[in-house]
């Protein structure tokens, strides 16, 4: 069994992103593992690991317009089933 369930990935596009306050609210707000914020002022790649994804959606999207989004359940793909 997994700790964290769901590999989320996504693109946030904006203005004036900030690569450190991004990965500072993750590490600060959600339980996860593998955290990936990388990019520049206008866009920013995420990849995380975590158990809520719908909150990591929520706050990318209160940042600029996310695309490109991928959820996928690690422990189904784990079993040999569709993530």
């Amino acid at each position: 069994m997994l700790e964290y369930r769901y590999d989320t990935q996504l693109l946030i596009e904006g203005k004036d992103l900030s690569e450190d306050a991004i990965r500072e609210y993750f590490l600060s707000h959600f339980d996860g593992d593998c955290l990936l914020a990388v990019g520049d002022d206008s866009l920013i790649k995420i990849h995380f690991h975590t158990n809520e994804p719908w909150k990591v959606l929520e706050y990318c999207a209160s940042q600029g317009e996310i695309f490109d989004i991928v959820v996928e359940d690690m422990d189904r793909q784990s079993r040999g089933l569709k993530g």
